[in-house]
């Protein structure tokens, strides 16, 4: 469903664009209806809100031992809809927690987004080490 990275810049209010491309899909899937929380790479996951459901359910099934978890998860979820202008606003815990500042990379991941620090994504990326690629991965054509 969704997949690229597009550089966005988040307002004062806290606001962000929701690029044009995946804006229609959005309303199709979802009308307009969004969930936010922490990843555990310090970013922001963004879910369309039967996607978050699904994700909600997987994590709240997680035995007591994984409370910590739950806690990153669940505890700082937020729902939020996309406005006639097109934005949603993300709360300044979140953008705080993330690292967020004006400048913003979103990546689409298949079933949601994930919105990053362009720095952090940068050392996070620059991380990947080739040598240690999983087998599943090395099983691709490429």
């Amino acid at each position: 469903m969704f997949q690229g990275r597009s550089a966005l810049a988040i307002d004062a209010k806290g606001r962000l664009a929701v690029p044009t491309r995946h804006r229609e899909l959005l309303q199709a899937l979802c009308g307009g209806q969004l969930t936010l929380t922490l990843h555990v790479q310090n970013c922001v996951m963004i879910f369309p809100r039967p996607e978050w459901e699904s994700f909600r359910e997987r994590i709240g099934a997680l035995p007591m031992s994984s409370i910590g978890w739950k806690r990153r998860y669940l505890g700082n979820a937020i729902d939020v809809d996309i406005d006639g202008a097109g934005r949603i606003l993300v709360s300044p815990e979140l953008r705080e927690s993330a690292g967020l500042g004006k400048s913003v990379m979103l990546l689409g991941m298949k079933n949601h987004f994930e919105l990053w620090d362009p720095e952090a994504l940068k050392v996070e990326e620059a991380k990947l080490d080739i040598a240690a690629m999983p087998e599943s991965i090395q099983e691709f054509v490429i």
